[in-house]
């Protein structure tokens, strides 16, 4: 491991599933701090500032790693081919999808086994309810959406999403978003209710949703570029070039701005929200993902 001698307040962990690399960012600076090996193809990644850590799954073997924010390993369970989608459990621990086993896992501080309940198929993308009342997973190859009761996985909703293939799913606003990949559409879905309540188009090959500055933000793939929306409208207010390939996307701390990580151009951009301006553009090892919640503010710089 690569680690600079000291540390930033505001982090960014961003999986390069290629390069079998994790690097820690200081995202005020753009400076890298840790590079870490990680075998396997790591892509989703899952920061929790409030613990000091972050999780990251290789995509090959379903191996959890977790990092301190020096970069180091810290500990891993493996959780067997399939697990893939990440994202913060309340009160610390993890939720973690099954794409093969079309399951949701939730893992406790320690990394224990919660509770499994079975999904749509396919799940990749799972988030959670701002209020960490409700977890909900974009299951791919159902076309839907399923949504649980975060602290005991009972169901309490599935949906349909506009466009085929949900990818990343993101809560902003009492409302899940899902990047519907073969649809070129983000579906808008009622968190209460369970009700599709809107769809935003995209552009070609939708991959993750992100929220700042009061915008939501798509990264297209196949487009190179990342479609801006209106949250409450729906409406599409730009559609920005922003790199080869785009995928993971996650505001950073302060909502003005966003990280977006380019799977062809091996880089980490920095986007302003207002101006939609790039502010920095640093070098990845091959192949960055980033597949989730990959920034924060470090609780104790």
């Amino acid at each position: 491991m690569l680690a600079s001698r000291a540390l930033a307040g505001d982090l960014a962990f961003v999986t390069s599933q290629n390069a079998e690399m994790v690097t820690l960012v200081d995202t005020g600076t753009g400076a890298v701090l840790a590079r870490t090996p990680v075998a396997g193809k790591p892509a989703p990644v899952a920061y929790d500032p409030a613990a000091g850590r972050a999780y990251v799954i290789a995509a090959d073997t379903g191996r959890l790693s977790v990092l301190d924010e020096t970069g180091a390993v810290t500990a891993t369970r493996d959780l067997g081919e399939g697990a893939f989608g990440l994202a913060v459990a309340p009160e610390g621990g993890l939720f973690v999808t099954d794409w093969f086993g079309a399951r949701l896992l939730r893992l406790d501080r320690d990394l224990r086994q919660v509770w499994a309940v079975p999904t749509g198929a396919a799940p990749a993308g799972v988030a959670v309810s701002d209020d960490g009342r409700m977890v909900a997973t974009a299951d791919r190859d159902d076309d839907g959406v399923s949504i649980f009761d975060a602290a005991t996985g009972a169901l309490l909703h599935r949906v349909k999403t506009a466009g085929a293939h949900p990818f990343g799913i993101t809560f902003h606003d009492g409302r899940f978003w899902t990047a519907d990949v073969q649809g070129d559409t983000v579906s808008v879905i009622d968190a209460a209710t369970g009700k599709l309540v809107g769809s935003v188009p995209t552009g070609s090959h939708p991959y993750a949703v992100g929220f700042a500055g009061g915008r939501g933000f798509v990264t297209n793939q196949y487009a190179g570029t990342l479609t801006v929306f209106d949250p409450a409208t729906l409406k599409v207010l730009a559609e920005v070039p922003i790199g080869d390939y785009p995928e993971g996307i996650s505001p950073l701390p302060g909502g003005r701005a966003l990280a977006v990580a380019n799977w062809d151009s091996d880089t980490l951009v920095l986007i302003d929200a207002d101006s939609l301006e790039i502010t920095a553009e640093i070098a990845m090892p091959a192949g960055p993902r980033a597949f989730g919640q990959f920034t924060g503010r470090q609780a104790r710089p």
